[in-house]
């Protein structure tokens, strides 16, 4: 199915055998952060997105299959956005600040930089942003806990939050199930435990802080726990990186725009499952 764009921000995929990425590409002067709460997280330059760090945003940000081989497919990002100057300024040139994050999608061949950069010439050509099993989500599965492969996906949500909004894009493989279960159901064996991960964006139009980010990070979080059970399992490497474009002046409200994200991802999180 057809999703909404990311407001303001380039997004596209790359959809391979049975693996894929998705690209987002935030405008000029974007802040982030991010938060992993999963306990077996593949991820890329997510230390500088602490609020501490002196980089204040992030040229792009890569999801991708193919677990920890996938994070190569942040290098043709990086390799594309410098070729276009983009990046932060040193004396050898632009350094494009790419934060990357990948799912356990068993590929047989991971996506590579050559997958990355055709996800980001996607994006940059402006074509139609797609939901379901495209992109990094091509090959996600969710329900593991119980002994399934249910069909997991990329979701997309967009939301009104006051005179702002609220987007989230995420890639959803959890080892748990999308709505509530019962837990009496977990084998004991627990089967397919290591092939898990949910990742994604939370975008707002909103100016916000660094740290203002990291919260809105957090609230993405508690958008998985409201829409998949369990969550955050050692099996999982869920992790999430927040962005606000700025890109509206109006005062921002940043409990409103928090509770907002929380319920953009965990409607984004539920559609994946249904496209």
């Amino acid at each position: 199915m057809t999703g909404p764009q990311l407001l303001s921000a380039w997004a596209g995929h790359f959809t391979g055998a049975g693996t894929g990425v998705t690209v987002v590409l935030p405008p000029d002067g974007t802040v982030a952060s991010g938060e992993v709460r999963g306990g077996a997280p593949a991820t890329r330059e997510f230390a500088l997105l602490e609020p501490a760090r002196l980089v204040q945003g992030v040229n792009a940000v890569v999801l991708s299959g193919g677990s920890a081989f996938g994070l190569s497919a942040a290098d043709g990002v990086m390799t594309l956005l410098r070729e276009r100057g983009t990046g932060f300024a040193t004396p050898v040139g632009p350094v494009p600040i790419v934060a990357g994050m990948s799912i356990f999608d068993a590929a047989g061949t991971p996506p590579d930089a050559a997958a990355g950069r055709a996800a980001a010439l996607s994006a940059l050509a402006g074509d139609e942003l797609r939901s379901g099993r495209v992109g990094a989500g091509t090959g996600a599965t969710t329900g593991k806990w119980r002994g399934r492969l249910d069909p997991g996906g990329v979701g997309i949500t967009v939301r009104a939050a006051g005179a702002h909004r609220v987007a989230a894009l995420i890639v959803v493989n959890a080892w748990g199930s999308v709505g509530v279960s019962d837990p009496a159901e977990m084998s004991e064996r627990r089967p397919f435990g290591p092939q898990n991960t949910t990742v994604g964006v939370v975008l707002t139009t909103a100016r916000l802080s660094k740290i203002d980010c990291y919260l809105l990070a957090q609230s993405g979080h508690s958008g998985y726990a409201r829409a998949i059970d369990p969550v955050h399992t050692r099996y999982d490497g869920d992790a999430i990186v927040s962005l606000a474009t700025g890109e509206r002046a109006e005062p921002a409200d940043l409990d409103l725009i928090c509770a907002v994200a929380t319920d953009t991802v965990a409607d984004a999180i539920r559609n994946a499952v249904r496209d």
